[in-house]
């Protein structure tokens, strides 16, 4: 059978491609790259099908092409691939695009948001067939075995005889190591290396890619919901395994990998012996990770930065020991402290913090606290977001319990807990004590850890114009100007939480309207794009 995969993004929050191509001809885009349709098509070619993937990162291929591509083709399966609620817009007019054109082919949805919310979905988005739930490997084999007869394939939400029919859910599968490696080769796109949350400050020109060695995360944090679509599990590739893949990796040419596991510092055996196989395979690949302040595999920082560990970055979240409890982290600022000093002490290039604001019950002392928190960890970078609350979340389910959101109403939305929770902050004192903080953050940075904060200069001067370093850093105290600025793209290093408020807003769209906005964004993406051609080689985000 042939099958069409495509990862569908946020098209305005992601970057534009380079000027330049890579040595193999594919044009080059800052991010990270779509691992599970990759994994997805490996897994469908070793069992004999033929499949083709996209990526909406890519201008090569914009969503006309696919659409005159699946008319052409005939696919007999296509799946849309997306992750949380924000893309969920964007897969929902893409498949009706879909559908309007060819009204045969097969539309699967999958992901985390798909898998969290089948029924739902099912019944606002008819114009899909399938809504995958939970892990998608063996599931779409099933499916594919069975596409005309799909009643008895665990983990399908379908419809049948105008009733939604929910499948059982299918066991986790915990031998991941049966899986072959993704399918990177054949999507023809390149990614850059840039900062977190797809920022578009580049870390490194070497060929970069992802890997996932571990699935799930145990801890309860309010705002998260891995938790619930692991069903509470971890589950870990072998050491080996992991080597291997980093062995095949560094013989494709890829120089930097980031592991997108959501907890990596769980098992320090583990870690122990993927660091003892980079060395005895004798790897020079550079990786980056995630993990929590209180694991207990801290030991391991001296370790894995001699097998060429570049990258650690913790959930921080808060200064406040309150608003950490009010969160549900289950770690303490001593906590916090020591794994930051253990990282850099280890000789960790990279120590990157997560912080949130607009927090339930935080106050305008407690904002002022986690800035100053911030100032005294040798963190080498930071991102301070907005909360914002989405379904599947514990916070969710008590905002659903309080009446600030309704369940059947607002399933599909994705709102700032600032514009809902009455015991948050205003939204515009949260942006004024977070401006304030960024102030003083930067200069205390600049002035206490002179020789940190040159070192990560000197890598964004390798790469990027000056320029634009030298906006990064002066953007807090520019104040807040009317209009978009020629270095929007770099005030998302500094002030994310803009993403994620837009991102909110959009998800509350109406389909016309949002039909309307997608179109005025791809225009105005092109012209910024056709600019940035004739300026730069790594060209700037569109304005908003």
């Amino acid at each position: 059978m042939r099958v069409f995969l495509i990862h569908v993004r946020d098209p305005q929050f992601y970057a534009l491609p380079a000027k330049t191509r890579a040595k193999n001809g594919n044009v080059r885009v800052m991010g990270f790259p779509p691992i599970g349709i990759m994994s997805l098509s490996s897994v469908v070619k070793q069992a004999g099908h033929e499949c083709v993937m996209f990526d909406q990162a890519n201008p090569e291929t914009p969503n006309d092409i696919i659409i005159e591509r699946i008319d052409r083709e005939q696919p007999n399966l296509v799946g849309l691939s997306f992750l949380s609620t924000t893309s969920y817009p964007y897969a929902k007019i893409l498949a009706r695009q879909i559908r309007a054109k060819n009204r045969t082919v097969k539309l699967a949805f999958g992901g985390v948001f798909a898998s969290l919310n089948a029924a739902l979905i099912k019944l606002q988005c008819p114009e899909v067939d399938f809504i995958c739930r939970g892990d998608g490997e063996q599931l779409l084999l099933d499916l594919l075995d069975r596409l005309q007869d799909p009643e008895d394939i665990a983990g399908l939400t379908w419809m049948k005889d105008g009733a939604v029919m929910q499948n059982p859910s299918r066991p986790m599968e915990r031998q991941l190591d049966q899986w072959p490696f993704p399918d990177r080769e054949n999507l023809q796109l390149d990614f850059v290396e840039s900062m977190p949350l797809d920022v578009p400050a580049v870390l490194s020109m070497e060929r970069f890619t992802t890997m996932q060695t571990s699935r799930g995360c145990p801890w309860p944090c309010v705002f998260c919901d891995i938790p619930i679509f692991n069903e509470g599990k971890w589950r870990a590739r072998s050491a080996a395994h992991v080597v291997a893949e980093l062995k095949h990796l560094q013989e494709l040419g890829y120089g930097a990998v980031y592991f997108v596991d959501d907890h990596f510092l769980l098992q320090p055996k583990r870690i122990e012996a993927i660091c003892s196989g980079i060395r005895e395979e004798r790897l020079t690949i550079q990786w980056g990770i995630e993990g929590r302040v209180d694991s207990v595999a801290q030991h391991l920082f001296p370790a894995m930065a001699q097998a060429h560990c570049r990258t650690v970055m913790f959930g921080i979240e808060s200064g406040s020991q309150k608003i950490l409890d009010r969160l549900k982290k289950e770690q303490t600022l001593d906590e916090v402290r020591t794994a930051v000093t253990n990282a850099k002490q280890a000789g960790i290039e990279i120590v990157h913090g997560f912080f949130t604001v607009g927090n339930p019950d935080e106050t305008v002392d407690d904002m002022r606290a986690t800035f100053d928190f911030a100032s005294a960890l040798p963190l080498d970078t930071f991102g301070f977001n907005r909360l914002c609350v989405y379904r599947g979340t514990p916070l969710w389910q008590e905002y659903v319990k309080r009446g600030l959101v309704n369940e059947i109403a607002d399933w599909y939305k994705y709102f700032k807990c600032s514009e809902i929770d009455p015991t948050c902050l205003p939204g515009a004192t949260i942006n004024r004590v977070r401006q304030e903080g960024l102030k003083k953050l930067f200069l205390y940075k600049l002035s206490r850890y002179p020789i940190q904060t040159f070192k990560l200069l000197r890598r964004f001067l390798r790469y990027m114009p000056v320029r634009d370093v030298v906006y990064l850093i002066i953007k807090p105290f520019l104040g807040q100007k009317k209009g978009a600025t020629k270095a929007e793209v770099l005030s998302r290093a500094i002030e994310h939480a803009d993403i994620k408020d837009a991102a909110a807003q959009l998800t509350q769209l109406t389909d016309d309207m949002l039909h309307n906005v997608l179109e005025s964004s791809r225009k105005e993406r092109l012209r910024i794009q056709q600019e940035a051609e004739g300026r730069r080689e790594l060209p700037m985000l569109p304005a908003r």
